[in-house]
């Protein structure tokens, strides 16, 4: 038996598929994001596709494949597409941990949304503390914030709240 961040209990073996059929969503969908960007000129990336996929897992399947999902996206992506560098990839996989541990231990004292919504921001702060420190040391050429920041509130709040529902639900 397993618990996912709602609270929910469920089996081994339904939360098995369950985490295998996301995973499999997961990854595919981190692999065609270039390809659908090119083909819609979206730039894509700025939605923050990963931590999308990583919520969604912490949402809908077990504690502990959010955790892999975390560390293995951000490698996947740079293995499959070569994109981000793998500097950036390391940041963004430690970035998605902190992301994961802060939201566990925040979930247990504070409500849920503020628990989410203070997850993302803490760890951006993280990511973008040792992205500095990557840019005077390794990544010269690479801008501080390559997202504007609205949108990154933006969609943090929407992840947010997306959070809020399915906790209610139940």
């Amino acid at each position: 038996m397993f618990q996912n961040y709602s609270g929910q209990v469920i089996s081994l073996s339904r939360t098995n598929t369950r985490a295998i059929i996301f995973d499999a969503f997961a990854l595919a969908f981190i692999y065609l994001v270039p390809t659908i960007s090119h083909l819609m000129s979206i730039k894509l990336y700025m939605l923050e596709p990963m931590r999308m996929m990583l919520i969604l897992a912490m949402v809908h399947t077990r504690r502990e494949n959010a955790w892999i999902l975390a560390l293995t996206l951000p490698f996947f992506s740079y293995f499959i597409s070569a994109h981000p560098v793998l500097v950036k990839s390391g940041l963004i996989a430690i970035e998605l941990t902190a992301m994961v541990l802060v939201f566990h231990v925040l979930v247990q004292r504070i409500h849920r949304l503020a628990a989410i919504f203070a997850s993302i921001w803490i760890s951006k702060l993280l990511y973008y503390g040792l992205k500095y420190i990557a840019i005077t040391t390794v990544l010269p050429s690479e801008p501080l914030v390559g997202t504007p920041l609205l949108l990154q509130v933006l969609t943090s709040l929407v992840f947010s709240l997306y959070v809020l529902m399915m906790f209610k639900e139940r």
